[in-house]
């Protein structure tokens, strides 16, 4: 690979984004404040925290649309802030509010993006009809996109990134201000991007679409990342079980085995034959070999996923009171 690099900054050659100390002020106010993260290929990563708290600016470092004032970030191994065409060109960016042309059709909004990307005119029209059928968009293709709806607007600044087959997808709260049924469909198309071997970050307070997508996540508060990881990891850290596994059975000696299962935290006899635990992992498989290895007859096995929001309103009360350390 030619051009700028950050060398050192990327821990392995599978991390696509990373880095180490970045900071930005603004005169006397720091708004994001030394933070630390590597991000894989294919990974969906989300930034999350209440406005303000510096998520928007760290992904604008990211794209080299705004300064450094301290540490680096590496994005496909360039430096932003030094070479911002190289990342830009292989880099999708959805802002929260997505800029077009009103007056121009959707089919021509991504012909002008493929034009400065240099495609030819044949490779344009395949790219882009093939864009806009993954979208759902293809009926309205030449309608302006002055008509479109919000979530229809979200859609087309997808198909502009799947035209230039961006390696990296940053999504700046692309669901704010959807309907249910738009939302739905919009988080389907960032899985679909996931599968192609798209790494995608999302920034969003929308705590309960985060956990349906995401593969890890970095709480923010504050200008810094005080907590990091995927759900499971954060619920252990925060709420100290990261799954609630039921089990309903008959047999001998079921609590003893349950509890010895690995990861396991604590297991609660609710009655003759039924039984709660904590686990920091869903061990809804090794629960079942435990009532088969006590000769047992299982009825019922569930498990509560640990929630996302409830690690949130955890964190933030316990910060408020100062009794919580940032983790990350």
């Amino acid at each position: 690979m030619s051009g700028p690099q950050n060398e050192g900054v990327a821990a392995s050659p599978d991390v696509v984004i990373a880095a180490r100390d970045l900071t930005r002020r603004y005169g006397k106010s720091t708004v994001v404040d030394a933070i630390n993260f590597n991000i894989a290929k294919g990974e969906v990563f989300g930034l999350l925290g209440p406005n303000g708290a510096g998520k928007t600016t760290t992904i604008l470092m990211m794209l080299g649309l705004t300064e450094i004032s301290a540490g680096r970030v590496s994005v496909l191994g360039f430096d932003p802030a030094r070479a911002p065409l190289q990342v830009k060109r292989r880099v999708g960016y959805l802002p929260d509010a997505v800029g077009f042309y009103d007056h121009l059709t959707a089919v021509e909004n991504l012909a002008y993006v493929a034009k400065l990307m240099g495609l030819s005119v044949a490779e344009r029209s395949q790219r882009i009809v093939a864009a806009l059928t993954r979208v759902r968009l293809l009926e309205v293709a030449n309608k302006r996109v002055a008509t479109y709806s919000r979530g229809m607007r979200q859609r087309l600044g997808l198909a502009e990134i799947i035209v230039k087959r961006a390696e990296i997808a940053i999504l700046d709260e692309p669901t704010s201000g959807l309907d249910p049924q738009a939302t739905l469909e919009f988080l389907d198309l960032i899985r679909e991007l996931k599968a192609e071997g798209v790494t995608v970050l999302l920034s969003s307070h929308m705590l309960d679409q985060v956990q349906r997508v995401c593969d890890r996540v970095a709480l923010f508060r504050d200008g810094r990342i005080v907590m990091m990881g995927s759900v499971a990891e954060l619920a252990v850290q925060v709420l100290g079980a990261g799954f609630v596994v039921e089990v309903e059975a008959e047999g001998a000696g079921i609590a003893r085995r349950l509890a010895a299962i690995p990861g396991v935290g604590n297991v609660e006899t609710l009655a003759e034959d039924r039984f709660r635990m904590t686990a920091e992992h869903d061990v809804r498989p090794d629960a079942a070999r435990a009532v088969v290895a006590a000769n047992g007859a299982l009825r019922r096995l569930s498990v509560d996923e640990p929630s996302l929001e409830a690690i949130y309103a955890r964190y933030f009360q316990a910060a408020q009171s100062g009794g919580v350390r940032d983790a990350a």
